[in-house]
């Protein structure tokens, strides 16, 4: 029978409390669901008169002030009774579980069956019959993500029950993975199923449709789901040809999760997530160097056979002379003899902003390109460079060190064992490798006058250069035979197929010997004549970006900051930038990010320098754009934590702005090492206060990535900046912060140091936040140090602080903090009022990531005591508030907290079905918990991994 509801929102109410059948919803709840954050002075009556309505409705004959049978009141709100097989969703919920139990003894066909029971029980997404700005809310979208769980489970059951019953899930599961296109783990299953049915051409078709559809929408890889995926379908089609051709059932591959058997003496291989191969595209039209390429391949022994020591190749010259293009010819050329993979990293040694890269962000990258999460890189550069050498024991591995300045940069980033190639280049001579090291050197010179011709010939043509021999000769020697002058003279002569040779010598002939401002070797001063004569070509607004954008700190510019360079509309520095890369001045490393040869930095630094004050009010419109985007960056990250109050940016400055986490966090990774350096580059040479702040507004970011080594440098140089303008906020800020850091690295005194420094320096100031804020650092320690006692005491002092300032929401903060530390100390009563308190004003507020930490605290608080049913309420509230936030990290803490729950209550199906979400957001993210998540999954099925489905 239907029944008229009425109003959307009754229709809502039930709906809501369908989804909860057997369950109290809070009053609190329901307002929440059915108005948001904005619901009217009554809300509560309106939700009373919708009940009464709705058992008016279920129960026809009820008296008023009569109970009702179905629609009850309790534990603050509203509880509907309805049997098992009277609702599609128990039903739907009860089956799963009954699968998970039957699959836990190991039959997986009656598992198979009955998800297939189950899912033939969905209609479609949850709650259609509401308004979709209620059905948004994440406790309805959670039930359409109850309804994914169990296709992906029902396709893990179906892989050990047999080809029908397989070929019946897929249905559902080709259905699901139309409808979650980029989901990869679904289409994993997809394609693990579809193999595992006999359908492996259409699995490795699914697989390709995702890679794509991924590059085009997301612009990223197949993650490693997807891969391990591919490579089982690959292995499955592989043991066939074996099985056949062999006459037996062996496999060709090892087992999964072994090694293979390696050579006596060699030493065990270490996980690597990911096989590099980071070598630059090599150059289409490279030519010369035979003499070189030849003594490079005498290093190598025969192909095929591995180095019998660590082979190191420096190659030294000026600038210009062709040392990176030469190097990663060769390395492409051997790639091929290195399994194990390539890295590549530019340590800009000679940047003209002074901005060379330490040996421990270098360590870092190298260790970032095999895979290694950030928050397990160590931060001493010793350390760093131990785990390197340990990854890449008994492994053949291409590195190229590009651009470095000196033997001590290069060391802590050279190999400890036998088998790999490290292709060094740099402008100084590296003798210290050579005598230390046995490396083994190559000095480029300048082209020969032949070599040089056929570097011509090769971009111009033969007929062209043979049709003006004389000119083209004379455009050599005009060129100095550098092969960056001669490429650039070799762009404009492209573009311009109508200006002959001879025009194009007589144009460098005029400008040659201009500039004679600059102090360079002769050579360099001949490639000064080709630049010059590129540079008066332009436009008079491309000539003033070339100036402005070249001492920018890192190795590239994106868009956004060329236009704050500039002072312009990102859509007006379109033109100039595309005629900057036509005439070879600047690169489009990839779109919408710029960078150029160093030699043309400089150049380009040199001439900006007679632009005086325009260059000034440049880089300071630079730092606004970099601290203003980075502000915006964390804001979105944290968007209730406390942050510093910025200045209006400059006139000109172009602010980036962030849709979700998701966007602010990929710009701070891929503009990190700019941010990094212009901290470090304001502190020693500019005004500082840029300094202070951007470490400042990065702290929250390089915490969470785990960037100790970073942190700390950054922090300190916050400090040294805020000293030098006697900034006494700016200096309490830092203090705090890097104390905070020395706390993360369980430097106890330098940590205390800091925080009583910085506690000082806000009290004097009067800001009872930033005093509190640092009592809670001091709580925070205290905890990790076990004292927490003393903990309590910070969070008192801090919880008065904010109650003074009339910090709602840090004194929210301080009481799931509070909470916390009550249940380290084993009151868990305690702690569920406080975390309890803290849910109550985090919804007032509108702080979805404080509710989130109060719900994952009230459910460990009741883990703890015992009470798992209400734990895994509490927990599948944190899940909501989390999946809804795409904070992946917390969502999978939650899940492993969840697993825990089932495994204690001896549900291992629940526990195994938990940890294997979690793993998976670990595993995808290379975050270094995800081991502890896998030893967990192997402990609860040692002998054959049946529940790990991983």
């Amino acid at each position: 029978m239907e029944m008229n509801l009425g109003t959307p929102k009754r229709r809502g109410l039930l709906a809501l409390l369908l989804v909860h059948a057997g369950h109290p919803v809070a009053v609190q709840d329901i307002v929440d669901v059915l108005w948001g954050q904005d619901p009217p002075d009554r809300a509560v009556n309106v939700v009373q008169r919708h009940i009464g309505v709705l058992r008016r409705l279920l129960e026809p004959g009820l008296q008023v002030g009569s109970n009702s049978r179905w629609l009850v009141r309790g534990s603050g709100g509203y509880r509907l009774e309805v049997e098992t097989d009277a609702l599609d969703l128990l039903r739907f919920r009860a089956l799963r579980r009954r699968a998970g139990a039957v699959a836990e003894n190991g039959d997986a066909g009656q598992a198979t069956k009955l998800m297939i029971e189950a899912m033939a029980l969905w209609r479609g997404p949850a709650a259609l019959g509401i308004t979709s700005e209620t059905r948004s809310h994440p406790v309805f979208t959670a039930v359409d993500q109850e309804h994914l769980a169990a296709v992906k489970e029902a396709a893990e059951y179906a892989q050990g029950a047999g080809a029908d019953l397989g070929a019946r899930v897929l249905a559902p599961l080709r259905q699901a993975a139309a409808q979650y296109p980029l989901d990869e783990a679904l289409h994993a299953w997809l394609i693990e199923l579809l193999a595992a049915t006999g359908r492996q051409a259409e699995a490795l078709d699914v697989h390709r449709t995702v890679r794509t559809r991924l590059a085009d929408d997301l612009g990223v890889d197949p993650g490693p789901e997807l891969t391990d995926a591919q490579q089982s379908v690959l292995r499955r089609s592989a043991n066939r040809r074996d099985t056949s051709s062999s006459g037996h059932g062996g496999s060709a591959v090892p087992d999964e999760g072994k090694e293979a058997d390696q050579p006596e003496g060699t030493i065990p291989r270490t996980p690597i997530a990911v096989r590099p191969a980071q070598l630059p595209a090599k150059l289409s039209v490279f030519t010369g160097r035979d003499a070189e390429l030849d003594r490079f391949q005498r290093l190598l022994p025969a192909a095929g056979d591995c180095p019998s020591t660590l082979v190191i190749s420096v190659i030294g010259g000026m600038a210009g002379v062709g040392k990176t293009t030469l190097a990663i010819h060769w390395a492409h050329q051997v790639a091929d003899r290195f399994p194990d993979g390539q890295l590549f990293v530019n340590l800009r040694g000679f940047h003209p902003a002074d901005s060379a890269m330490h040996p421990s962000e270098a360590a870092r990258s190298l260790l970032e390109g095999l895979g290694v999460p950030a928050r397990d890189i160590p931060a001493d550069i010793d350390a760093a460079s131990s785990l390197y050498r340990s990854l890449l024991a008994g492994r053949r591995v291409l590195i190229v060190l590009d651009n470095a300045r000196d033997a001590e940069q290069i060391r802590p980033l050279l190999p400890g064992a036998t088998g790999s190639l490290v292709i060094v280049t740099s402008r100084n001579q590296l003798y210290g490798l050579v005598a230390s090291e046995g490396a083994h050197a190559v000095m480029l010179d300048l082209l020969g006058h032949e070599e040089a011709l056929r570097f011509l010939s090769r971009r111009l043509g033969a007929d062209r250069v043979m049709g003006a021999a004389r000119a083209a000769t004379e455009i050599t020697t005009l060129c100095g035979r550098l092969p960056l002058a001669l490429a650039i003279v070799s762009a404009r002569a492209i573009l311009n197929p109508a200006h002959s040779l001879e025009s194009i010598a007589a144009a460098l002939r005029e400008a040659h010997g201009g500039l004679d401002g600059f102090a360079v070797e002769p050579p360099l001063a001949d490639a000064r004549s080709a630049f010059s004569w590129s540079y008066h070509a332009l436009t008079p607004s491309a000539a003033r970006m070339f100036r402005l954008v070249s001492p920018h700190a890192g190795s590239e510019c994106p868009i956004e900051a060329v236009a704050s360079l500039v002072g312009e509309e990102v859509h007006q520095v379109r033109a100039p930038l595309a005629e900057l890369v036509r005439a070879h001045l600047l690169t489009e490393t990839v779109p919408g990010q710029f960078g150029c040869h160093e030699l043309l930095r400089a150049y380009g630094t040199e001439l900006g320098r007679g632009d005086g004050e325009e260059a000034a009010a440049a880089r300071h419109r630079m730092l606004d754009h970099y601290l203003h985007s980075a502000h915006a960056a964390d804001s979105a990250l944290a968007p209730s934590r406390e942050r510093i109050d910025l200045r209006a940016p400059s006139p000109g400055v172009t602010v980036m702005r962030f849709a979700d986490q998701s966007a602010a966090a990929d710009w701070l990774d891929a503009n990190r090492t700019v941010l990094l350096s212009l901290i470090d580059q304001d502190a020693r040479n500019g005004t500082g206060g840029h300094a202070w702040q951007m470490a400042v507004t990065l702290e929250l970011y390089l915490d969470r990535s785990g960037c100790r080594s970073d942190q700390l440098a950054a922090q300190t140089a916050a400090v040294s900046a805020a000293q030098r303008l006697r900034d006494t906020l700016g200096l309490a800020h830092a203090h705090r912060t890097l104390g905070f850091v020395h706390g993360r690295l369980e430097h106890w005194d330098e940590a205390g140091s800091h925080l009583t420094r910085a506690l000082e320096l806000f009290a004097g100031l009067g800001d009872q936040a930033g005093e509190g804020r640092v009592r809670r650092y001091q709580a925070f320690l205290a905890n990790r140090r076990g004292r927490n006692q003393e903990a309590l005491e910070h969070y008192a002092v801090a919880d008065a602080l904010y109650r003074s300032a009339g910090h709602r929401n840090g004194e929210a903060s301080i009481s799931n903090e509070v909470g916390w530390t009550y249940i380290l100390m084993g009151r868990y009563d305690e702690a569920l009022d406080e975390c309890g308190w803290a849910l109550a004003v985090h919804r007032k507020t509108g702080d979805h990531n404080g509710q989130a930490a109060a719900w994952d605290s009230l459910g460990y608080a009741y883990h703890q005591l015992r009470e798992y049913e209400c734990a895994l309420i509490c927990y599948e509230r944190a899940l909501e508030l989390y999946r809804a936030m795409r904070d992946r990290y917390l969502e999978a803490d939650t899940l492993r907290h969840m697993g825990d729950t089932h495994q204690v209550v001896g549900r291992p199906a629940g526990a195994a079905h938990f940890w294997r979400q979690a793993l998976r957001i670990l595993a995808g993210m290379g975050h270094p918990e995800a081991a502890i998540v896998r030893g967990k999954l192997e402990k609860l099925v040692p002998a054959d991994g049946m529940l790990l489905g991983v």
